[in-house]
């Protein structure tokens, strides 16, 4: 069946949502998408104003052509809205020499051929200053990278797709995805609607929504943080990249394109369990700061140890930390993708255009076969 002919729902218009939204009516394809606040808020994964991007990954080399399809789609959705969702700043990658994850990067690095700079602790510890450095550690420059916009990316995303013929019900919440004989039925409290397949991206909300998924994925509450520098040359200069330490904490960090302050977050070893997403606790209580205090005072001296602001968000991870990609079981007209562990929004449009594969396909051309859930057992 051609694209201009299928309809297709999206149950979940945020990070992934969006983007599946755009990349299906890019197609064709007859789009419907349901959200249960609107694009952009800020109850899921998707806030605190920037997000990391970068071409080399820490977890698996396997994601490098993901990333690359994704950087030449962010080119893209830029060019079509005249949006700036992304800069390329660079990511400074650091942590012990001997850490797992400095060895991966450095392998996705030599796989792919990406444009970087390694840098000893010295040469590190006189081109960014603003770091203090410890015997053994080293860093990687990613140069293909910087910083995304998500609640703009997402908004952004979600209006390209209605500008190309989609439908966006916002606050509307889906209450039950039935596969049918024909297709799927989409059913809300304003009642039930036919598609011929849905692309179920529903965030931390995805247990909810589907309680029998045959695969774990745990909730998680993120908490960002926001610290002013006392020299702040020394973070908003010419050179001003994200970065990411591994170890012995691993946490991130992104100077804010105010050129005011600096954002931290954590790692998932770190955030505690969410019971129900519908009931999450947005207050930061002042334990929870003594990690950051003790990171700001180990290796960014710079930084105010007081924040001058603190969001709460919601991640899903799964047991191995890939993401959930395909088909759900005995159901292949339902494409689930959930459980980013935290690395998927700088994947967005790549896996966007995977879920309008799919939905209209039955296949994608890009390398999946790792984060399918066609024949997977674990999470």
């Amino acid at each position: 069946m051609s694209a201009a002919r299928k309809r297709v729902a999206v149950i979940g218009v945020g990070t992934m949502g969006s983007q599946a939204a755009w990349r299906l009516a890019a197609r064709g394809a007859e789009v419907v998408g349901y959200d249960r606040f609107a694009p952009g808020h800020d109850r899921g994964a998707a806030g605190g104003e920037t997000r990391i991007f970068r071409s080399a990954h820490f977890e698996d080399s396997r994601y490098v052509p993901l990333l690359k399809h994704a950087d030449a789609l962010w080119e893209e959705l830029q060019q079509e809205t005249g949006r700036e969702l992304r800069r390329l700043t660079g990511c400074l990658l650091m942590g012990p020499t001997e850490h797992h994850q400095m060895a991966t990067v450095l392998q996705s690095i030599a796989e792919h051929d990406l444009d970087h700079d390694v840098l000893d602790a010295e040469l590190l510890a006189k081109r960014f200053p603003q770091f203090r450095i410890e015997d053994g550690d080293a860093a990687v420059l990613d140069r293909r990278a910087g910083f995304i916009r998500p609640e703009l990316t997402i908004q952004t995303a979600a209006r390209r797709a209605e500008q190309l013929g989609a439908v966006i019900h916002r606050y509307t919440t889906v209450r039950e995805i039935v596969p049918v004989a024909n297709g799927v039925e989409i059913r809300t409290d304003a009642g039930s609607e036919h598609f011929d397949t849905a692309v179920v991206t529903p965030g931390p909300w995805v247990n909810d929504l589907l309680p029998d998924l045959p695969w774990e994925v745990d909730v998680r509450r993120v908490v960002s943080a926001w610290y002013v520098p006392t020299t702040p040359e020394a973070w908003f200069g010419e050179e001003r990249p994200a970065f990411i330490r591994t170890a012995p904490t691993h946490c991130y960090g992104l100077p804010s394109p105010d050129g005011i302050s600096v954002k931290l977050g954590l790692s998932r070893a770190l955030h505690c369990p969410v019971g129900d997403p519908n009931q999450l606790d947005r207050t930061v209580r002042p334990e929870e700061l003594e990690i950051f205090s003790e990171l700001i005072g180990r290796y960014m001296p710079d930084l105010h140890p007081d924040p001058t602001r603190l969001s709460v968000y919601m991640e899903g991870y799964t047991e191995s930390s890939r993401p959930l990609v395909g088909p759900l079981p005995a159901a292949e007209n339902v494409i689930l993708l959930a459980g980013f562990s935290g690395h998927g929004f700088k994947l967005s449009p790549a896996f966007g255009d995977i879920a309008a594969d799919l939905a209209l396909d039955g296949a994608s051309p890009q390398p999946i076969d790792f984060l399918s859930t066609v024949g997977r057992t674990e999470a």
